[in-house]
């Protein structure tokens, strides 16, 4: 079966910072500002979901590799967002560019890779190991 993902396809996904998303809550610091783990599941949020529409019933995509910078701390209460592009296709591996961005700007940039799964095979493959 042949999956076509469009290279420069984009996605947003976008949220507000609440205290569980914070440094001090997700243990990753003690300072009460949006956390650079927060940070990576956003921006994986935006890379998965930006693949769900080209994907049929019982495929997914796992998350592989990704490379980060958290630039800029972000407060609890400011809504953040997170923007992936599709920069290469090779088969079932798609590579995007990630950025996040919160009401001042650029707080995060990247490059994500995914894995398209089928969903029953793969989990199946993990039962017998």
């Amino acid at each position: 079966m042949e999956i076509k993902i469009p290279v420069g396809h984009t996605f947003k996904v976008e949220q507000i910072v609440e205290e569980k998303h914070t440094a001090a809550q997700y243990g990753s610091g003690l300072a009460k500002v949006f956390s650079t783990p927060a940070l990576v599941a956003l921006m994986e949020n935006a890379a998965y979901r930006s693949l769900e529409e080209f994907l049929p019933q019982g495929f997914s995509s796992v998350g592989t590799e990704i490379c980060i910078k958290h630039l800029k701390a972000t407060l609890p209460g400011d809504k953040v967002y997170a923007i992936s592009k599709v920069v290469e296709v090779d088969r079932r591996r798609i590579e995007f560019e990630v950025e996040a961005y919160d009401s001042k700007g650029l707080i995060g940039q990247g490059r994500h890779q995914r894995f398209i799964i089928e969903n029953q095979k793969f989990m199946a493959k993990l039962a017998e190991e």
